[in-house]
Order: C-alpha cells, then structure tokens, then sequence
C-alpha cells in the first residue's frame, strides 16, 4: 500500500505561496536521492558495473539532473535539447545514453560529440549514421521483441510500436556496425512504461540476456553492455504498491549468473533508463481553490489546469488529491476537481470523494515529480507554472520560474512588450 502523505504542512505552503503564488510544482530532494540510493544499493554486484540513466523526458530541470547526477546516476536523452542539458551539467559521455527515433543527423552529431551512447532505433540508421557523421567505436541497438513480449497499456503492443529493430534485423545490424569498424556493442530494449510487476523486468532480462547470447553464437559479437530500458512504475494509487527494487536486482542476478556467465559473456554492464520511479513520487502540483460550483455534479476549480498536467485528461490516469489542513477530514463530498480550460477533459479526477472544499484551500495533487510539467503546454495562452526544490534542509529554492505574458508573445514579431 503506497503512503499518499506530504512532506510539508497548510501553513508550510501557506507561506510559500506568499513568495511564488501557486499553482506551481514542489520536488522534494529528500525523496528522490532516497530513491536514487535503493539502485546504488541493489546492484553493486554486476560484474560490469551499473548505471540507471535518469529519463531526463521525465523532469527536464537542471538542479533535479544535479542530484540525480550526484546520485551516480547517468541521462538518457531522446532530443537535442535533452543533450544540451546533459552538456550543461558537464556530464561525462559514458553517463549519457542518447535513444532518440526518427531522429536527424544534427542530433547525432551532437551525441557523438559528447562521447555519448548512441542507441540506434532502426536498421537503416547505422549507415545514416556513418554516412553522416562517421560511425563511433561504441554503439548500442534497440530490441523490438514483437509478439516475444507483452507490452502495457502506456506503450501498447510491441509489434504496434514504432520503435526498435525486429529479431532479424537485430542480428543483420550488428553484423553490419562490425564491417563499418564498431568495437564495443551494446543491446537495449523499453517495451512498458509505469509496470508496477517486479516480475516484468526480471523477464525482460532473461530476454536480453538470452538474445546476447543468440547474437554472440550467430555474428560473433560480443555485448559488453546491456540497457534493461525503464518502465518501473509509481503507485499513484493508495491501494497500489510500489516496485521493489531489491527484489528486480535479485532476479536479474540469478539470470546472470544462469545465462551471461556460462556463455563467456561475463564482465557485463547492465544498465537502466528509469526516470518516472526515481522523482514522480516526490513531486507535487499545488493549486488554490478559486470556485466551489453546484450544478449537476459538484465542482472544484484550481488556478492549476491541464496545462499544468495533462495525464488525468489526456488517459485517465489517476492522480492522488489531498486537500491541505483537511487530511484527516472524512470525504463526505464527491466533486470533479478541474482547471479553467476552455475543454471538458481539462479535470483533474472525476466523481473525487473529498472532504467538503471551500474558495481558498490549498490542494495537493501527487505524483507530479514525473511527466508533470515536462508535459505542459500553453492552450488558451495559459502559462506554464513555476517549479520549486524542497531542499534537505526545509529551505525552498525557486528553480524554474513562472511563465510570464512577455515570455508566451516573444515569439510573434508584431505584438507589443507586455
């Protein structure tokens, strides 16, 4: 059962909102590098070493990336403007992983020199690649297992997903990145986004392990690092329960020890992508009540909208709400929590049971750290919120500022400043 508890007080945000009016995002410091340590702590056995690249998709905020970094985790970037943060931050190119698709030759050529992983989603890039910019000595290719392996609800069915190579092109590829001069390989694969089954990435180590193995009896190419991809998931709801890390690397390690040593296979890297486990649950959207509406259903209006997180109204996901001084309040009311967009998917959850809400509470919505604001657009020129790190020591420091007017109309020449 996952705790839906906050780490501050009303009258804690009462004051910050005094500084940075709401609504905006608070990420709590504390909480990521805990979580940051239960992979340093699960995996110290992998002959190769272990690497989690944080998804940086996921927060794309320079001070979270700084304790992340400090953590010993790498980046997995999927665009230019994910690199150019990784570069910011001087990170080294063995702690870059750079999985993009569809992707044009200036991003490689920014990858490559960074010294980053670069992770090939298709069998034609290899020679868009050297063809372009010259092939590097280290490369990794992406597995599409098909039919092999079930996917989630988030990604969809494998074979249905645009990314990846198939099995045949798999083998084909690696043969093909030897002739053109490559020298360390790796292999990769990301087929389930927010999997809350600990079994589920045990099982797709045995897929990768099991493939390297196919790959090295077939091309003789050896994989001296394998990217397990991400896709752990986060127990948004209070019923769910949240992977155990632990539990994953010990069944990673039995695979390893049964598949990759007796094949000659060992010292192997492994690696992971996950960015939504690491800081979704230590983010949050803060938001004020503006209107209590009575009609057909009860609503509650936030400054907060859409814009500001569009999981709940682009797929449903459910999103925790506390409302702040009435944690402990019975939900004796059931409201439509929503935002000021003119669209009717622009709700935060739909039949809520709450406790009663009045013009001026402050509301909590949970699991923010991940695909929250990273996700946010300007519909209805509505502007994108600050962000805001709770440090370790309480203090709170502003890390991205609120969007103002002059920022949405800089990019129109004809309008005047504002």
């Amino acid at each position: 059962m996952a705790d839906k508890t906050v780490p501050f007080s009303r009258d804690f945000i009462a004051e910050v909102s005094k500084r940075y009016p709401t609504p905006f995002h608070i990420y709590d410091e504390a909480g990521i590098r805990a979580t940051c340590r239960e992979f340093a702590t699960g995996f110290p056995w992998v002959p190769g070493g272990f690497r989690n690249y944080y998804a940086v998709k996921a927060l794309p905020n320079p001070a979270i990336m700084r304790i992340v970094a400090d953590e010993g985790m790498g980046f997995d970037c999927s665009s230019m403007a994910e690199l150019i943060l990784a570069e910011h931050l001087g990170t080294p190119g063995d702690r870059i992983m750079f999985t993009s698709n569809d992707t044009p030759i200036d991003e490689f050529a920014k990858a490559k020199e960074l010294g980053a992983i670069i992770n090939l989603d298709d069998y034609t890039h290899i020679d868009y690649l050297h063809d372009g910019i010259g092939m590097p000595e280290r490369i990794c290719l992406r597995y599409n297992p098909g039919s092999l392996k079930e996917g989630n609800v988030i990604i969809g069915k494998p074979e249905e997903a645009k990314y990846g190579f198939t099995r045949e092109q798999i083998i084909a590829g690696y043969a093909r990145a030897a002739e053109l001069g490559v020298k360390e390989f790796g292999l990769h694969t990301m087929v389930a986004s927010n999997e809350l089954n600990p079994d589920y990435f045990v099982e797709t180590a045995q897929l990768l392990f099991e493939l390297a193995v196919e790959v090295r009896r077939e091309t003789g190419v050896r994989i001296s690092f394998l990217n397990l991809g991400g896709g752990i998931g986060i127990p948004y709801r209070p019923e769910q329960t949240a992977v155990d890390i632990a539990y994953v690397a010990r069944g990673i390690r039995a695979l390893y020890d049964s598949i990759v040593k007796p094949a000659g296979l060992d010292p192997m890297q492994i690696a992971m992508e996950n960015g939504r486990c690491v800081t979704g649950p230590h983010g949050y959207l803060v938001g004020t009540v503006r209107h209590v509406k009575k009609t057909y259903k009860q609503y509650v209006g936030l400054d907060a909208t859409m814009a500001n997180l569009m999981r709940p109204g682009m797929y449903g996901a459910y999103h925790h709400i506390t409302v702040l001084g009435k944690e402990n309040a019975a939900p004796t009311e059931t409201y439509d929590v929503t935002g000021s967009l003119c669209e009717n998917n622009d709700k935060f959850s739909i039949d809520r049971p709450l406790p009663p809400v009045e013009s001026g509470d402050l509301v909590v919505i949970h699991d923010t750290g991940a695909h929250g604001h990273s996700m946010g657009f300007n519909y209805n020129g509505k502007l994108r919120s600050a962000e805001l790190l709770l440090k370790e020591d309480r203090s709170v420091e502003l890390i991205r500022r609120a969007e103002t007017y002059a920022d949405y109309f800089a990019t129109l020449p004809q309008m005047p400043k504002h």
